[in-house]
């Protein structure tokens, strides 16, 4: 298999944009490498963010209630992909591909109401829920009467 002329002639500008992006890369390494400062202090590879100075380690154990919501998000979230898909594709579907993404809502909404009565989407922790089960007061943030976990 032999390569024509025309596709060699047609690679030009590519093969002078790379060469381009490598001279740029290479100067950008080279001034960076020869202008930068060589000194070597004690504080230099010290963790430093936004202002402020590490404390502590960076490994504890957060409970998975914590991450537990985001996934469910992640999950819902994603079916918007399918939702965007169907609503692209509106006019050619008809009727049949709109009982279709009806039927496909309606799963989505009994999957979130389930979550929501098993306590999923709830953040807080079992103290917390106890704690908010005593709290009450004129005027307070819960009602005892009314609030069930």
């Amino acid at each position: 298999m032999e390569i024509s002329n025309d596709v060699i002639d047609g690679l030009g500008p590519f093969f002078f944009y790379f060469a381009l992006v490598l001279a740029v890369v290479f100067t950008m390494l080279g001034l960076s490498y020869f202008l930068g400062q060589k000194v070597s202090r004690p504080n230099k590879d010290l963790p430093f963010e936004s202002g402020i100075v590490s404390v502590g380690s960076a490994q504890f154990r957060i409970s998975v209630q914590f991450y537990l919501p985001a996934i469910l998000f992640i999950i819902f979230d994603l079916e918007v992909v399918f939702l965007f898909a169907w609503a692209v594709a509106v006019r050619e579907t008809g009727w049949p591909g709109f009982i279709e993404i009806s039927f496909f809502v309606s799963i989505l909404l009994v999957a979130l109401f389930y979550l929501w009565r098993i306590g999923a989407l709830d953040w807080r922790t079992q103290t917390q829920k106890r704690e908010l089960r005593i709290l009450a007061g004129p005027g307070g943030v819960v009602n005892r009467k009314e609030f069930k976990l």
